[in-house]
């Protein structure tokens, strides 16, 4: 686990001694199988940013909610991010009962979640994206935050392989979807790109989006720094 995650293990425990007083359950019906269910969720406010890294991940010092992302329907299987729950087409819903319900198996997580369940629950959603034809930036986001978790528990290879697997669907995105996606709007995007390609050794593709990003009227100084201070971890290093 992260080093800042150490740092704090006593305020963490000390928060799921409280009765995981940040936690509360929310009611949400699946619009799979119509069932009723709660789920837990992060109240807003509740957690505290420890940090941010260059590619978008925030750390956080108690109850981090990206460990409750992602919603899941003990009775059918259906699982999806919380923005995306929602968003599901008749066809796509017959996918997921032919696909998923038929062989799904409902399981129990302890409160609060942790990094090992947040990846379950991010894959389940990642196989309802690949089952029901979802758009590449769903499953790009979906790749990106399993990268994340598994960056938590320093497990480098995994996290480069999902990251690798996040930077396939996003340049698809790029090219194929309307932007914006998930809050990234073009240039925050292709910084993203870059970084992703950074992170992975890819310098020379790192290279081209970071410059293509500073030298676009468009974007934002602010996405104009973060790509110059990419440009030089490479120089740097």
């Amino acid at each position: 686990m992260i080093k800042t995650l150490h740092n704090h293990k006593d305020l963490i425990n000390q928060v799921d001694n409280i009765n995981n007083k940040n936690i509360f359950l929310k009611r949400v019906t699946c619009p799979v199988c119509n069932n009723i269910f709660k789920t837990q969720t992060v109240k807003i406010n509740a957690s505290r940013i420890a940090s941010k890294d260059s590619d978008f991940f925030i750390r956080y010092l108690v109850e981090n909610p990206y460990f409750y992302e992602v919603w899941l329907c003990p009775n059918c299987g259906y699982a999806a991010l919380k923005t995306d729950f929602e968003k599901i087409r008749n066809f796509q819903i017959n996918l997921v009962k032919e696909n998923i319900t038929s062989k799904w198996i409902n399981r129990d997580y302890p409160i609060p979640f942790n990094e090992n369940v947040a990846i379950e629950r991010y894959k389940l959603a990642l196989l309802t994206a690949l089952v029901i034809q979802s758009k590449s930036s769903t499953k790009a986001m979906l790749c990106l935050k399993i990268a994340w978790m598994f960056r938590l528990l320093s497990d480098k290879i995994n996290e480069n392989n999902f990251l690798s697997q996040a930077l396939i669907a996003f340049n698809d995105t790029y090219t194929n979807e309307n932007i914006p996606i998930y809050g990234l709007d073009k240039f925050s995007l292709l910084f993203l790109i870059g970084e992703l390609n950074r992170r992975i050794g890819e310098d020379q593709a790192t290279l081209r989006y970071f410059s293509e990003v500073i030298t676009s009227i468009g974007a934002s100084q602010k996405i104009k720094e973060m790509a110059r201070d990419g440009k030089d971890k490479i120089r740097r290093y």
